[in-house]
């Protein structure tokens, strides 16, 4: 009688134990068409001058930096640039 009951929970717990099992992983893929937002391997970028951009009724002073984002499976630094935007008065 027990095993009547169990038995259900069982196939279903062994059905979601094989599903997850067959699951491939999917390999990553570092490229971008935009090396400007992304970059792989060597040594850090260098960054930008900090620049204004006249945005009509305001100013945006925008100040890019990049930083080191992780490493590849293959130990390489992955790069990326950070942009950080603030309004400031038009001159």
């Amino acid at each position: 009688m027990p095993l009547r009951r169990c038995l259900p929970v069982i196939l279903v717990a062994a059905a979601l134990v094989a599903g997850c099992a067959s699951n491939s992983t999917i390999a990553p893929r570092y490229t971008t068409d935009n090396p400007d937002l992304l970059r792989i391997g060597g040594e850090r970028p260098s960054n930008p001058d900090v620049r204004t951009e006249n945005a009509g009724s305001y100013c945006m002073e925008i100040n890019e930096r990049w930083n080191e984002h992780g490493k590849t499976p293959d130990g390489q630094v992955l790069w990326a640039k950070d942009t950080l935007r603030r309004v400031v008065p038009c001159q």
